[in-house]
C-alpha cells in the first residue's frame, strides 16, 4: 500500500523528505490537481498571471558544456557569438515590452560569469530597466559575493541562477561547474538581498527520481526562491541532448504541481518548452499553479509563442496579465 500524501497548508517548509515528494508525484492526477489549486488559491489570485519577457543581452560563445544549451561553445548550432548589447538598445526592447504587457524583464548573458567591466554595463540596463517600474531580473554565470552586492545595489529585484537537475544526474548534463558551484553562487544572491530566481528543466533524459530531487534541494533551501522557472527542454540540433525523451505532457504538469506544493508562496513560472505545448497543456499548467509566461518571438534564442496566441489563450480561460 502507498504511505498517504503529506498533508498541505499555507506554512512553506523546508523539512521535506525525498519520500514525500515522491509520493506527491504518485498520486492521482485528479488529487495532485486538487492539491496544487488549492494551495495556489492560499497565496495566489487563480486568475492572474505575471507577463515576463527575456532578452539574450550576449549571446553564444559560452565556455560551459551544459548539454541543452545552443550557446555553449563546445556544441555547433548554427548560434553566432556576439558581444554585449549596447544599453540603450536593451532599454529600447524593455519599452517595447512594457507596452506589450510585460511587468517584468529579464536579461540573459551567456557567460561563465561576468567581468566587472561587464557587471558595470549590466548594471546600467538595470537602473533602466527599474526607471521604468518594471521588476528587473538577470542571469549572467556565476557570482562572487561583491557582485552580488554590486548589483543589489543597482537595485536588481531578482537573480537568475538554475540547478537543471538533481544532484545525482546532474553530471549527465554538465562537466564544466558543479552543483556546489551553483549552490554558492544562490548563497551568494542570498546574502546580498537579491531574490533568488531557481528551477529547472525537465526532458533531458532525467527519471521522475531526478524531478524529485532537483524539487528537494529548491524546497530544502534556507529561504524557497522567489521564483521558480520550470523549463520543458527545447531541443536543438547540435545539443547532446537534442535528442532527449519525448515527454508526456502530463508528466509536465505534475511537476509543475509538486512545485506548487512544496514552495506554496513562489512564482512557478511556465517557462521555455510552450512553443511545443498546446494550449490545453498550457491551461492544466495553470491549473497546477503556474502563474507567470514569458512573452515574446525568443526565449534567449528558442522559439517561444507569438503574443497574439498568448493573448488569445488567456482570455480563452478568463486569465489576466497581473498589472505593473
Amino acid at each position: 500500500m502507498n504511505a498517504p500524501a503529506p498533508s498541505f497548508d499555507a506554512v512553506a517548509r523546508h523539512d521535506w523528505t525525498r519520500e514525500e515528494l515522491r509520493t506527491l508525484f504518485a498520486l492521482p492526477f485528479p488529487e495532485l490537481i486538487f492539491r496544487a489549486q488549492s494551495v495556489h488559491r492560499m497565496h495566489f489570485d487563480p486568475r492572474a498571471v505575471q507577463i515576463s519577457t527575456l532578452l539574450s543581452i550576449k549571446t553564444g560563445g559560452c565556455p560551459e558544456d551544459c548539454a541543452y544549451c545552443p550557446q555553449s561553445a563546445s556544441y555547433e548550432t548554427g548560434v553566432k557569438a556576439n558581444k554585449l548589447m549596447d544599453v540603450g538598445a536593451v532599454l529600447a526592447d524593455a519599452c517595447a515590452a512594457r507596452e506589450a504587457g510585460a511587468t517584468r524583464f529579464c536579461m540573459g548573458a551567456a557567460w561563465r560569469s561576468p567581468k566587472d567591466k561587464d557587471l558595470e554595463a549590466v548594471c546600467e540596463m538595470i537602473e533602466g530597466v527599474k526607471a521604468l517600474g518594471m521588476e528587473s531580473c538577470v542571469t549572467l554565470g556565476m557570482l562572487t559575493g561583491v557582485q552580488a552586492r554590486r548589483l543589489k545595489t543597482a537595485g536588481l529585484d531578482y537573480y537568475n541562477h538554475n540547478i537543471d537537475t538533481s544532484p545525482e544526474y546532474y553530471g549527465e548534463i554538465i562537466t564544466t561547474r558543479t552543483y556546489d558551484d551553483r549552490l554558492d553562487t544562490l548563497a551568494s544572491v542570498r546574502d546580498a538581498g537579491i531574490n533568488v530566481c531557481c528551477g529547472g528543466i525537465v526532458g533531458m533524459g532525467e527519471q521522475v527520481e531526478d524531478r524529485v530531487g532537483m524539487l528537494h534541494t529548491l524546497a530544502s533551501l534556507p529561504a524557497h526562491p522567489e521564483s521558480v522557472p520550470i523549463n520543458m527542454l527545447m531541443q536543438v540540433e547540435g545539443t547532446p541532448v537534442s535528442k532527449g525523451q519525448s515527454l508526456d505532457p502530463i508528466d509536465f504538469v505534475r511537476t509543475i504541481a509538486v512545485a506548487r506544493i512544496a514552495m506554496p508562496k513562489s512564482m512557478v513560472r511556465l517557462s521555455a518548452g510552450r512553443e511545443n505545448m498546446t494550449q490545453e497543456a498550457q491551461a492544466l499548467c495553470f491549473l497546477a499553479g503556474a502563474n507567470s509566461i514569458f512573452y515574446g518571438p525568443k526565449l534567449l534564442t528558442t522559439a517561444n509563442p507569438k503574443q497574439d496566441q498568448d493573448r488569445v489563450l488567456l482570455q480563452k480561460l478568463g486569465m489576466n496579465p497581473m498589472a505593473l
